[in-house]
């Protein structure tokens, strides 16, 4: 097998995204617009940007010493930065927050003051792209994505920057199709884009993927919701699916569900023997400081993270070192990347 080619920024800069076992403990900070809604849904009255970056800033200080890496977005969070510690990669998104309702397909945008460039200068060690994707949608719709992501890998690579995608299997508002019928689609729309954006095109570094099913539909987990897709003898089923779509390494992403719920997830992918490089977890570990915040200020904040947070991700933290794998491994180990420059 030949080896694989990685440029040394490249390669630098995943491995300061990393642990030392090279796998990719990351905090996610990045929400704009869903973080505002529920801080004023919370305090009933308003949230202002302010408020974005102070709560940002709170998570950065009392979580980043026990994370490898920490996503942020540079709207509101480029002052946190300076509360990271210095044991901790930066990863910046790139994409807009949220999407136009008024145009069908959840096309992606950037945002116009920012660049590749204009983000690893502002100290990324990788650039986040969400991305909406569903396999089964027009090949119209489709094209677009992938000519987008094409051009965004292209530009990463021109700045020798590792790009982070995270498709996002996803329907169209107002489609019809049920929360069942999308929990049994998940694992092929899963397993399809990893195929697509493992392409060498792409240009895409490490795959933030969702895990292939919907735990709640999940018959016989402790998630179960009372409405089945799936049991529990299926998880390794979908797990081993998708993983064998992979030519990239990938990580997952909690996906907005429990500290609980999202450990529970990993322990499956760890008994189905799943080589998964990390996770990028964000709301499962802090959101249940959002009312504390919103309520009792930034000090009841930093007091709870300090308590709970530091908990919700140390256990996350003691699971990855048991189940996730070294992200070069998926290229059959460090000595077979052949580092350039």
């Amino acid at each position: 097998m030949s080896k694989m080619q990685m440029t040394r920024g490249k390669f630098n800069n995943i491995n300061a995204c990393a642990d030392k076992r090279g796998v990719i403990a990351a905090a996610a900070m990045d929400q704009r617009g869903s973080l505002q809604n529920t801080i004023a849904k919370a305090r009933g009255a308003e949230a202002t940007a302010e408020d974005l970056t102070i709560f940002k800033t709170a998570v950065t200080k009392i979580l980043t010493p026990h994370a490898s890496a920490l996503l942020m977005d540079p709207e509101y969070g480029l002052p946190a930065l300076k509360a990271k510690s210095a044991n901790a990669g930066t990863l910046l998104a790139y994409e807009k927050s949220g999407y136009d309702i008024t145009t069908p397909g959840r096309l992606p945008d950037l945002l116009p003051e920012w660049s590749a460039r204009r983000l690893k200068d502002a100290g990324a060690n990788g650039v986040k792209i969400l991305l909406y994707y569903n396999p089964f949608h027009s090949a119209e719709v489709n094209t677009i994505k992938q000519a987008f992501i094409e051009r965004v890998g292209a530009e990463c690579t021109a700045n020798d920057v590792p790009l982070f995608l995270e498709p996002i299997y996803y329907e169209e508002d107002g489609s019809g199709v049920s929360a069942l019928e999308m929990a049994k689609r998940k694992p092929e729309a899963v397993t399809r884009y990893i195929e697509e954006f493992s392409k060498d095109r792409y240009n895409v570094d490490i795959l933030k993927i969702e895990v292939p099913f919907n735990i709640k539909f999940v018959k016989g987990s402790r998630a179960f919701a009372g409405e089945a897709a799936y049991d529990t003898k299926d998880v390794a089923k979908m797990f081993k699916e998708s993983a064998a779509a992979a030519r990239r390494p990938f990580i997952f992403l909690s996906a907005g569900v429990s500290d609980e719920v999202f450990i529970e997830t990993l322990e499956y992918a760890a008994d189905a023997g799943t080589k998964f490089s990390g996770v990028l977890c964000g709301r499962a570990t802090w959101q249940d400081g959002i009312p504390v915040y919103a309520k009792q200020g930034v000090a009841a904040l930093e007091e709870w993270l300090s308590g709970k947070g530091v908990e919700n991700i140390t256990r996350l933290n003691n699971v990855l070192a048991k189940a996730a794998h070294p992200w070069w491994e998926i290229y059959g180990g460090k000595d077979q990347i052949d580092v350039i420059g």
